[in-house]
Formats: structure tokens, sequence, C-alpha cells
């Protein structure tokens, strides 16, 4: 069979390649412990399911207008006006299966040969797989650790040319847990008036899993940029609905339409019930979200301490989301071999840097999205594995 060229330049992510390893692993009776996923290990909160069910019951369930229930775009733009201070239209929300979808449609529209597409690396690896499926040339915006895994406006914008259609901004960002400051952003947004063709693509999912009193800056936030910022957002994180499927754009006006069309030509709609369970998370109680926030604010710090225990580790504090991203160069192994070490002898599934990009080199992702005892237990493994008595 011949596949299509384009086909060749389509990547994974590889933390569900690892989750598929370890699920392996477990039906064979190994003890695995999971600290590689970015799914948080709460249920969705009753008040959510029990909406979701009752839409079930109520008929819910054909489709609906492609950009979603109009209910549930004014709750979005209620609650970007009530987290970001930015009123938005609701005409400009698309509702997408997902966060993928946004960052789909925003490569398919903005990519193509010739053209190059700036990304964040290390960072989450679908972004630099759809660029290359696009078409476009994926160029890196390099995040260090010695800057807290931010980037300098002034770098960004000396890679921005005439062929630069797009550039994806993630904080707080995975795989790093690093947040962006205001006064980057601000740079940016100055900067980029010198570039009225590109377009951001903000990626603000973990935009309420902060810590420390950080705040979250939204690239909505500057004016100038408003009417070429692309926000990607969803429920997944903030209310622990992975598997529930749903996300949102907000685009804008001149590419509303196309968003809308891409919508109908891949997915007809998003799931009708799942759009209803949306509207309760984002109308009803908060209280689930702040306790969440709170049960990984104490987990990151046990898990930056049992890090730093490790021979060969260093670990910064993470600022948001709820990945820790460990320092392992000083073990002298790369972080592909540690990964299939930890996972196949230690029985602990981690991510190695690389699958974040070539930057991650000597670093391994670990995720706190589990409970304390399990982070405590698997990095007491990963200790052992490294230094066997």
């Amino acid at each position: 069979m011949t596949l299509a060229h384009r086909m060749s330049q389509l990547g994974t992510e590889t933390a569900f390649e690892v989750l598929a390893k370890a699920k392996a692993l477990e039906a064979q009776g190994k003890d695995i412990i999971h600290l590689h996923i970015g799914a948080p290990d709460f249920r969705t909160p009753e008040n959510i399911v029990d909406a979701g069910c009752k839409a079930l019951r109520d008929g819910h369930h054909a489709y609906t207008p492609a950009k979603g229930i109009p209910q549930l775009r004014e709750a979005v733009c209620d609650d970007i006006l009530k987290y970001r201070k930015v009123q938005m239209d609701p005409n400009n929300v698309l509702i997408v299966p997902g966060g993928k979808p946004t960052m789909f449609f925003a490569m398919m529209m903005l990519g193509e040969k010739g053209k190059e597409i700036l990304y964040p690396n290390p960072g989450f690896p679908i972004y630099e797989s759809m660029i290359r499926f696009s078409g476009a040339t994926p160029v890196p915006i390099e995040l260090e650790e010695a800057h807290g895994f931010s980037f300098s406006a002034e770098k960004v914008l000396a890679k921005v040319n005439a062929n630069t259609t797009l550039i994806i901004l993630n904080t707080p960002a995975n795989p790093t847990g690093g947040v962006v400051k205001r006064e980057e952003l601000a740079a940016l947004a100055a900067g980029l008036e010198k570039f009225p063709h590109v377009y951001v693509l903000a990626d603000e999912i973990y935009s309420r899993l902060l810590y420390d009193g950080e705040e979250h800056v939204s690239f909505l936030e500057f004016e100038n940029m408003r009417n070429r910022t692309i926000l990607l957002d969803g429920w997944s994180k903030t209310y622990a609905m992975t598997g529930w499927r749903l996300g949102y754009g907000v685009w804008p006006k001149e590419l509303i339409k196309e968003a809308e069309r891409l919508q109908i030509n891949c997915t007809s709609c998003t799931n009708a019930a799942t759009q209803w369970a949306g509207l309760e998370a984002l109308r009803g109680p908060q209280v689930a979200v702040d306790n969440m926030r709170a049960s990984f604010d104490e987990r990151r710090g046990i898990i930056v301490e049992e890090l730093n225990k490790i021979p060969g580790f260093t670990c910064t504090m993470p600022k948001g989301a709820f990945y820790a991203f460990a320092n392992t160069s000083g073990t002298g192994i790369s972080s592909p071999e540690l990964e299939s070490r930890f996972l196949n002898e230690a029985g602990v599934a981690s991510i190695s840097g690389t699958s974040f990009g070539h930057l991650g080199e000597g670093f391994m992702r670990f995720s706190y999205a589990n409970s304390a005892d399990n982070i405590r237990e698997g990095l007491r493994r990963v200790r052992e594995c490294l230094q066997p008595a």
C-alpha cells in the first residue's frame, strides 16, 4: 500500500504510546505507577456528570450547530470575561472535541509549503507534528531551564520574517510547567505590530492551574493582537474531563467561518450531551476546581522534593500545570533510555524529554496528577533503579 507522503510527516503523542506499553505490562501482572499521562486522577465533578446524563434523557442526542450550542458559546465568553477580563463575541467561539482540533484547524489554515510556524521547544509534541503535516517549516522557540522555561520576546521576534504565518504560545506550559511573564508577552505583542501578517495560537489549556501567586496573562489581553489571536482552551484539565473530549477555540472574526468549515468537514459538531455537561461546568460551582488545584499544589512540592533526592537529578519548581520537568543530565544516561528503564525495570511510567522536542534531551517529564503516595513510591523505585542496593 502506498500512503500519501504527508503521512510520513505526522508524528504522535508519546504519552499515549507509553500508556499503551504500561497497560500491556499491567495485563501481564506487573504493577505500574503512572507518572506520565497528562490527565487528572480525579473524577469529573458529580454536578457535571449529572448534567450530561440529564441532557441525554432530555433528548439532547442529535446534531447541534457546528459552532456549538449557543448557551455554551455564551458561557465561554462569560468565563473569558471573568478570568481574562476580556469581552469576546460568542459568534467567534467554536466548540470542538478536545483541544487538538483548534491546533489542527489553525495549522491547516495557516501552514503550507514555504511558510514557517514558530512553536515552543520543549513543548507539546503535537505542535511540531501538525506543523510538518501542514507542509510548513517548524521553527523552534527555545525554552531554557535557566530562564524558567520561558522565552525572550526579543529572540522570538528575531525569528519572525515574511514567511512566518503563526506563532504558538503555551503558558502555563506542557511539559515544563513554565509560565511566561507579562512583560515578555507584552513585548512580543508590541513587536508583532511590525508583522501584521502573523497570527498567534495561544494555548491556555492550563490557565486555571497556577501556583505561588502566579498570574495568568492571556494573549487576548493585548488589544493590538486581539484580532490576530486564536485562543485554545477547554474542560479536560480544569474539570477532570479528559475523556469527555470538549474544548473550544476563540477565533478572529476573519477566520471563524473557515474554522467552522473545517469543523463541518471533520466532525460535523461536538457531542451534544457533552456540551450540556460543559455548560454546567462553567455555570456551576467551582469548588471542585479549587480543591483539585490545591491537591496538585501539595503534590507539586512532594514531587520536586523527591526528584531532587535522586542522584543525577535536579528539578526546578514548576509554576503551573501538573508536570515536573526534571533535569537528568547528571545521570549520564539518555532520556529515552531512562524512560525505558523506569518503565520496564522500576514499573514507573514517565516520559522522555525528547518526546517534546530535541531540546528535551537530558530531561524527563513526571506528571503529578497522581496521589502523593504513588508519587513517593514511584520516585523511590526510580531512585532504586539508578542506585541498586
